[in-house]
């Protein structure tokens, strides 16, 4: 059963027309979850990188910088909030957003509205990668766009 404190906005958005379908939070733990039972340790390490090639709301990323940040070895290796907050924002997590509304949402969704976190400066963009997957160029445009 879930509580009032469980919902969220996202929940509440009903299907659309087009493919942007937003996933519920609970779906996005879940998720987040199955990825951490088949790989243990993946927020332990600094040097791990985490994507969503089609950000609809930024719940998928807002769940990895939050089990990023609070884990006990990141807080190890990066005792500083701030400091760790800034490393992950700048140095794993990406994402790239289907339309400028989209992409507006997620961003400000994943970085708050601190304005020190601007979407300029971050990994994040407006791009439908639908084109680009469909082509199999998707290694094109995140070498282009992200430089990885």
């Amino acid at each position: 059963m879930l509580r009032n404190a469980d919902k969220h906005i996202f929940d509440y958005i009903p299907p659309q027309k087009t493919n942007q379908i937003f996933t519920p939070k609970w779906v996005v733990r879940k998720m987040v979850d199955l990825l951490e039972q088949k790989n243990p340790h993946v927020f332990e390490d600094p040097e791990k990188t985490f994507a969503d090639l089609y950000m609809k709301s930024g719940l998928y990323i807002t769940e990895i910088v939050r089990r990023l940040y609070n884990n006990a070895e990141m807080r190890r290796q990066i005792p500083d909030d701030h400091e760790r907050i800034q490393h992950i924002l700048r140095h794993q997590v990406y994402g790239f957003a289907p339309t400028r509304i989209i992409y507006l949402i997620a961003t400000r969704f994943i970085l708050g509205f601190d304005s020190s976190l601007q979407p300029e400066q971050s990994n994040f963009r407006q791009v439908d990668t639908v084109p680009y997957a469909k082509e199999g160029r998707m290694e094109e445009l995140i070498k282009k766009e992200l430089g990885i």
